[in-house]
């Protein structure tokens, strides 16, 4: 019997709504899907707006909070056979990918795990050749180039 591949989806939490559009598209091409937690609880409430959740922009001690997302979410990027990062127009930029997806993009690197990129992304990222340098693949939003 095949092993069923797993993919974690990373993304900002501005596209959370879309990465859960994205995983029902996945687990119907046979792939398991791993979310960021905030991302499931999204799901769950239906509330989608980012500042009901990243509550330490208010209040400082809640990064502890954003320390344990962080580290849960590496986690499933250590253990999955692949990473798909959602990447759509955020603060004006085409493509955006923020840096806590860069973190677990360079993550998935380390690990050699294959990195695909929904979007084309902007060259107005102020980290586009870091980007590149992983080596990603570009699904210019066609999913079935994951393989």
């Amino acid at each position: 019997m095949k092993k069923q591949k797993i993919i974690t989806i990373c993304s900002s939490a501005s596209f959370f709504k879309e990465a859960l559009e994205i995983e029902e598209k996945l687990r119907k091409m046979g792939f398991k899907v791993k979310l960021p937690y905030t991302a499931t609880k999204m799901k769950k409430t239906g509330d989608f707006r980012v500042e009901t959740y990243k509550t330490w922009f208010k209040n400082p001690n809640d990064y502890s909070r954003k320390t344990w997302l962080v580290k849960n979410h590496i986690r499933k990027v250590i253990d999955c056979d692949a990473v798909l990062i959602t990447n759509y127009k955020k603060k004006g930029i085409p493509g955006y990918i923020g840096g806590n997806t860069l973190i677990e993009m360079t993550i998935a690197f380390h690990y050699k795990k294959p990195i695909y990129i929904l979007n084309p992304i902007s060259k107005k990222l102020m980290y586009e050749e870091e980007i590149y340098a992983l080596q990603p693949v570009f699904l210019n939003g066609d999913l079935s180039l994951i393989s």
